[in-house]
């Protein structure tokens, strides 16, 4: 099933200068698929992740995710629509440290008015499968890095989202805890056949995807599929990436 389909897709921002920053973007992502998205700043994969999860609205072509198109939506159904639709995981975590890892993790079910008892069973049952069940009563000045980004994986995951948008999930991790959250995300992708869509810089972080697609001045430049092993995988992303151009130090591997 087609949970994400994007059709002719065109946005130009309007100033003294208009600045056309996706053309004719065509693409889709099957119920279960872990896409990465990568290109060189500037190359418009914000712009698309921004249009995709709603925030900003094309200026041609249309969006549909799991077959609705959520720019027809009046806003008060568009913010329905985002947190019941759609699961978010920041490069800065974005978690409120206000509240303990099981209440950041409960917050989008909160919002939806469902009863405690089913709260609790699931944030125990995606506790065990993401490994922090040790942290859910600490508050989020406690835990770390790694810790925080699967605290947020988890507030992404809990309302089972049709997709998952995820902006550079390893930006702010070490290399040990960044593999870590991308084998979480593997693992609830395939276990769980959650839907994911990864904008990132790091190669390592998109040798976890099934496919990537490359961006290059607004447009779609190329698309590679995961083969039989990781390790090529990252190989041919490489590659791809030194031919996209763009400075090397935008595409560093993971910071150790």
């Amino acid at each position: 099933m087609e949970i994400l389909s994007v059709r002719n897709l065109g946005k130009v921002y309007k100033a003294a200068v208009s600045h056309e920053a996706l053309s004719n973007i065509n693409l889709s992502i099957n119920e279960g698929e872990f896409v990465g998205i990568m290109g060189p700043s500037g190359s418009g994969k914000t712009t698309l992740l921004n249009m995709i999860s709603t925030i900003d609205r094309p200026t041609s072509g249309e969006i549909h995710i799991g077959g609705e198109d959520p720019f027809g939506l009046s806003q008060d159904r568009l913010a329905m629509f985002r947190r019941r639709e759609l699961g978010f995981v920041f490069q800065s975590f974005n978690l409120l440290n206000t509240l303990t890892v099981k209440e950041n993790i409960l917050l989008p079910l909160a919002l939806d008015g469902v009863d405690l008892d089913e709260m609790n069973h699931r944030v125990k049952e995606l506790g065990e499968k993401l490994g922090i069940t040790s942290i859910l009563n600490k508050r989020t000045y406690e835990i770390s890095g790694g810790q925080s980004q699967r605290t947020a994986v988890a507030r992404a995951l809990i309302h089972a989202p049709k997709l998952v948008l995820a902006d550079e999930p390893t930006g702010n991790l070490d290399s040990k805890s960044a593999r870590d959250v991308m084998e979480m995300m593997e693992r609830r992708n395939k276990e769980d056949q959650a839907t994911m869509l990864l904008v990132t810089h790091d190669p390592v972080a998109a040798s976890y995807c099934n496919r990537v697609i490359f961006i290059k001045d607004g447009q779609l430049y190329n698309e590679i599929t995961y083969g039989d092993s990781r390790s090529d995988f990252y190989q041919k992303i490489i590659n791809m990436l030194s031919l996209l151009g763009g400075s090397g130090h935008e595409f560093s591997p993971v910071r150790h």
